[in-house]
């Protein structure tokens, strides 16, 4: 038995949409008898009604940047969480007082403060009819069991520049890595590499054959850790560090069948 774990956006997921070769590439493979699923960024409720629209069958889902892991059928396997004391802290630093929104991840719902034009969530959680609950500067404090805090920057510069002082302030509890014009902030020691390896060890596939496929810094540390792939159509700095870049995750998922 293998195992593949791809990335969503830009990768598995690209142009607002999953294209047939990648949708046949992942049924060809499970029908083999090899396990598929998705390692990203996104919430659960902001991953799965897209996968179902475009009818990806999948045995796990790793969300959060590794931070959360769910079986095929939604079960929690494993979850890592930011310290409570510290949600308020971050999320009303002046460091990302530039961020389009704040949004809390938990495992059945994510909790948005302070949203201003330009910000995707409240859009993207309309179309795709996930839970999405606005609060107050209050409620933060109010959470509990958060997995990963998003923000959203209209620029990269920006993205990069509150990427580089959240670690630099908070950097012994929590960890910021900027994807793009997001910044995605995790407990400290969390990333896509350790998510997959806890879904190994939690579903006993150590001795499996593991490929994976990303276009973006995030996934680079599953990309160093598993000998990994990039879809052609990454960065440059992206491709260099993988062993062979791909057109689709359809075409990668044919060549290891």
């Amino acid at each position: 038995m293998k195992v593949a774990a791809s990335d969503f956006d830009g990768t598995l997921f690209v142009d607002n949409g999953i294209c047939p070769e990648n949708a046949e590439g992942v049924q060809l493979w499970r029908g083999a008898g090899n396990k598929f699923g998705v390692v990203t960024g996104r919430d659960y409720g902001m991953l799965v009604p897209q996968l179902e629209h475009f009818g990806i069958g999948y045995d796990f889902a790793i969300c959060n940047n590794g931070a959360i892991i769910f079986d095929e059928d939604g079960r929690v396997l494993y979850q890592a969480e930011i310290p409570e004391q510290m949600l308020y802290v971050v999320a009303t630093h002046p460091c990302v007082v530039e961020s389009l929104h704040v949004a809390f991840s938990q495992a059945q719902r994510s909790c948005v403060y302070r949203e201003r034009e330009g910000s995707w969530i409240a859009r993207e959680a309309k179309q795709w009819d996930f839970l999405l609950k606005m609060i107050e500067m209050a409620e933060i404090n109010e959470l509990s069991r958060v997995h990963q805090i998003a923000l959203g920057f209209a620029s990269l510069d920006g993205a990069a520049k509150a990427a580089r002082q959240v670690n630099l302030l908070f950097g012994d509890t929590v960890y910021a890595c900027q994807n793009r014009g997001s910044v995605d902030i995790t407990p400290l020691g969390i990333d896509k590499s350790k998510g997959i390896e806890k879904l190994l060890v939690l579903k006993s596939w150590q001795n499996s054959e593991v490929h994976v496929i990303g276009d973006e810094i995030n996934d680079l540390p599953m990309i160093h850790r598993f000998d990994g792939y990039a879809i052609e159509s990454a960065r440059a700095i992206i491709r260099r560090e993988a062993k062979k870049s791909f057109v689709s995750v359809g075409s990668m998922l044919r060549e290891y069948l």
